[in-house]
């Protein structure tokens, strides 16, 4: 059976951190909205969507662009192409209060580890809404920066679990690179999946999730523990040859 929907993960799953996609993955994209209904959920505001995926889209049909959607900040907010542009569905915002006791429990226990740099590419706090964020060395920091500053991890797990204990009301994972994500209390991407099922119609079951981070400590694995169909990537170039095998497989169908 062929996915009714696939969804991905958008930094080092469509494209480089940060980064545009590739003029190769554009076109499977589209033609990949040609056939199926397609998901983007990542950890990252709607600006980066924009920057990253919207903004490089050629000119595609109103029917195909209402296949998209996307899913920004771990699937706490989701958003839909229409004769206005693209409306805001839902957003699972954080309360003044939680987004202040976030910025500080954070910011207090990166200080205390000495994972708190003072040479960065941007703000390394962000407040997103619906998502509070950490990023080490800023969110515009260079690909190879980024791997270079934990290599295993370790650092960012460190930071997540301190972080967790001082917020047992809010859910603290590890995100990018170099990246700690804060948002509500069980909302991370099994409650944006299982949302995208309620609003669309498409079970779980006839969806398929593509992401680099299905390991137990990566922010893709709620999807893994929900049951939906998986598949892990390495780089953008994976995801391509795999949507090269798909997607002829549709129009065979």
């Amino acid at each position: 059976m062929l996915p009714r929907l696939v969804a991905f993960d958008l930094d080092d799953t469509l494209a480089p951190s940060k980064s545009a996609l590739d003029p190769t993955m554009i076109d499977l994209l589209v033609k990949l909205l040609g056939v199926t209904e397609v998901c983007v959920i990542s950890g990252g505001q709607f600006g980066q969507f924009q920057s990253q995926i919207i903004d490089n889209l050629p000119e595609i049909s109103t029917d195909n662009l209402a296949r998209l959607h996307l899913m920004p900040t771990c699937g706490t907010q989701y958003y839909r192409s229409d004769d206005q542009g693209w409306t805001q569905v839902y957003a699972e915002n954080l309360s003044d209060d939680q987004k202040a006791r976030a910025l500080g429990a954070v910011e207090q226990t990166a200080r205390r580890l000495g994972y708190w740099e003072s040479e960065t590419w941007g703000p390394i706090l962000e407040d997103r809404g619906s998502q509070i964020t950490f990023s080490a060395l800023g969110q515009a920091a260079p690909v190879a920066a980024k791997v270079g500053w934990d290599p295993t991890g370790e650092k960012k797990n460190a930071l997540r679990e301190a972080v967790q204990a001082l917020l047992p009301d809010l859910e603290v994972r590890s995100g990018g690179s170099t990246s700690v994500d804060i948002t509500r209390q069980g909302i991370d991407k099994a409650y944006g999946m299982i949302r995208l099922a309620d609003l669309t119609g498409v079970g779980l079951e006839d969806m398929l999730f593509v992401g680099d981070r299905l390991d137990e400590n990566g922010n893709d694995y709620p999807v893994k523990v929900l049951g939906v169909e998986c598949i892990a990537v390495e780089g953008w170039p994976d995801t391509a040859a795999l949507l090269e095998d798909l997607i002829p497989r549709y129009v065979t169908v």
